[in-house]
């Protein structure tokens, strides 16, 4: 058996927070659609609008970190 040494460019330490900027986003993003329909009365349309922009945002920024960690 060959023993090969990859060296694997994804460390544990790189990626730890990927689940936590993403629930952050979402969180955030639904926090202040909360506020904005408080303000403005539209029950359901601000929070599920908060929703899609964080989770576009913890996308992106997820995909930030782990081309980051690619390039290192």
């Amino acid at each position: 058996m060959v023993d090969e040494h990859t060296e694997n460019p994804l460390r544990g330490r790189d990626l730890a927070g990927l689940g936590g900027i993403l629930v952050a986003a979402v969180v955030g993003g639904m926090v202040i659609g909360l506020v904005v329909d408080e303000q403005a009365g539209t029950t359901p349309v601000g929070v599920l609008i908060g929703i899609a922009v964080g989770v576009v945002a913890g996308a992106a920024a997820s995909w930030v970190r782990v081309r980051t960690a690619l390039r290192d």
